[in-house]
């Protein structure tokens, strides 16, 4: 089993429980035939997600709804996101629907210090850092796997 997958927290764990994930930039990927499953997310920037994944989900869209979808969300630079769950953004809420994602998920972000541009610049002074949680996200991928194991993929 292939799983296109998007980040690279959750490799680890998919690969644990048996399964092939081709962890890669959404940019990247040129088509879906060969994976079985998707695991897509994105970083947060101001409200919305990632352009990579926003594109992904417009190119992908009818592909991604025939077979398993989860999406993501890397962002909120504190520890809201260890302390409860997030709702998707309104643009990726939209998109799980279109997909019809069995999921999604919102993780702490990370900003280094020396981030480009003018806002990301300003932000990393005050609020910069790396709020992911490496052991939520690979809880919340093996929760996949055995998802995937259930449905037979």
């Amino acid at each position: 089993m292939r799983t296109a997958l998007g980040g690279r927290g959750g490799g680890p764990a998919l690969r644990e429980s048996g399964l092939e994930p081709d962890v890669r930039r959404a940019c990247s990927t040129a088509a879906l035939d060969r994976y079985d499953a998707v695991v897509l997310g994105g970083a947060l920037y101001v409200g919305r997600w990632h352009r990579e994944a926003r594109a992904f989900v417009r190119r992908f869209a009818g592909e991604m709804a025939e077979r398993p979808t989860w999406l993501f969300s890397s962002g909120p630079l504190d520890r809201t996101a260890d302390e409860k769950s997030i709702d998707p953004v309104r643009g990726v809420a939209e998109a799980a629907r279109r997909v019809g994602a069995r999921g999604h998920a919102t993780f702490g972000g990370r900003l280094r210090s020396d981030a480009r541009g003018f806002l990301a610049s300003r932000i990393a002074k005050t609020s910069g850092g790396d709020y992911r949680d490496r052991d939520q996200v690979r809880a919340w991928a093996a929760g996949i796997a055995r998802d995937l194991q259930t449905i037979g993929v």
